[in-house]
């Protein structure tokens, strides 16, 4: 807004600034470095601004809301996004105060060229929302769902037999999940670059080794707190993921320096430390099992 100020200030024109160009100038090249926040506040200023933020919102390609702080009214959501239907990416991180399948599912149906949804710590919205974005958004390349318990197998399998361009799929803590519904998901999606699959104590090395053999993009894998996961499945991995760059295994207690040691020499960035040379020939010559310590606290 301040520099708008000395080109009104110029001419007695009050409207100067509208009677620029909505489309090919206000929207593409002003409001579009304007915080959604002051955007909105803009619209209180006459009925012609009003008019030319809704223009702007209903040609907008990202909407976040975190921009506008996490407890958004329902109605301002539902109000924001009515006449858009060209959003490209939709970030509703940590919106678990106030969205629900009835505030998301309306912009879901109406945006088909959505290939960017972060809905990490939704909690109340349920199955159903996934099965919508499945049938709405075959372009999907990224998705987050880490912390929505309410992802189940089948919910899983409707995302994988429809949006198979998925490249990043976060399924943090989604503790509904078992092997078989991560094997289905990388069997259909096989160009993935970047899964999650953290806190999650139902991963075992079934899905681990599925995802390696399937996956042979995969660049980015996390397995912070799976439990089940053990050495084999990681061997696996670095057999079959030559592009692999980095692998979080902290809080794995029985995957250890011996199937990690290979993917290290290879540089791939690991969240674990290896044991210090010294004290793996100490424990060596005293047990003859160091290669298989792992010390993760």
């Amino acid at each position: 807004l301040a520099a708008w100020r000395p080109t009104m200030s110029l001419t007695p024109s009050r409207g100067c600034l509208l009677d620029l160009p909505w489309e090919d100038i206000l929207v593409p090249h002003i409001l579009c470095h304007l915080p959604l926040q002051q955007l909105l506040g803009l619209q209180r200023v006459s009925k012609a601004f009003q008019a030319l933020v809704q223009l702007y919102l209903a040609n907008m390609r990202c909407f976040d809301s975190s921009q506008i702080g996490s407890a958004v009214p329902r109605t301002a959501f539902l109000n924001l996004l009515k006449d858009n239907k060209v959003l490209q990416q939709l970030e509703l991180q940590n919106c678990s105060d106030w969205l629900t399948d009835r505030e998301l599912l309306p912009v879901i149906t109406q945006n088909h060229h959505l290939h960017h949804i972060q809905l990490k710590g939704c909690a109340q919205l349920s199955c159903h929302a996934l099965m919508v974005i499945s049938l709405n958004c075959p372009n999907l390349r990224r998705l987050s769902l880490a912390h929505c318990e309410w992802v189940d197998s089948l919910s899983l399998r409707s995302l994988a037999d429809r949006c198979k361009a998925l490249e990043a799929v976060d399924l943090t803590a989604c503790r509904q999940l078992k092997d078989e519904a991560i094997c289905y998901l990388v069997q259909k999606c096989s160009r993935l670059k970047s899964l999650s699959l953290a806190v999650n104590a139902n991963v075992g090395d079934v899905a681990v080794e599925e995802t390696a053999k399937c996956c042979p993009e995969l660049e980015h894998l996390d397995l912070t707190g799976c439990l089940r996961v053990k050495n084999d499945s990681i061997r696996v991995l670095a057999e079959y993921c030559p592009k692999l760059r980095s692998l979080k295994v902290k809080h794995c207690h029985n995957v250890a320096e011996s199937s990690l040691s290979v993917l290290r020499n290879r540089g791939v960035e690991l969240d674990v430390e290896p044991l210090p040379q010294t004290a793996l020939v100490l424990l060596q010559d005293m047990a003859g099992f160091a290669p298989f310590i792992n010390l993760q606290i």
